[in-house]
């Protein structure tokens, strides 16, 4: 669980205590390994940083499963990443 250490952010143990319980809750509703969206999470946090610097303790990304309009269910990845700033050397 040392996602943000590895990204030079800080963690407490509140933050490890939710991403936690997130990646718990994550596994039971699709049916995916608290593993594969640690490292869904981190490919994601390393793409996007090349362009945006990212507010790692406000990051949210979870995969649920979501209702088609003919009533059956696929799984669906939900990003909420905070940008602090985009970086200047690609504007």
């Amino acid at each position: 669980m040392d996602l943000f250490k590895s990204f030079g952010g800080k963690s407490n143990s509140k933050n490890v205590a939710k991403e936690r319980l997130q990646l718990l809750l994550v596994h039971d509703r699709a049916d995916v390994s608290p593993k594969f969206l640690e490292m869904v999470k981190g490919e994601i946090m390393n793409v996007i940083s090349n362009y945006v610097e990212i507010d790692e303790d406000g990051l949210n990304v979870e995969i649920t499963k979501e209702r088609k309009t003919d009533d059956t269910f696929v799984p669906a990845l939900h990003a909420n990443i905070p940008i602090k700033k985009m970086k200047k050397n690609l504007r």
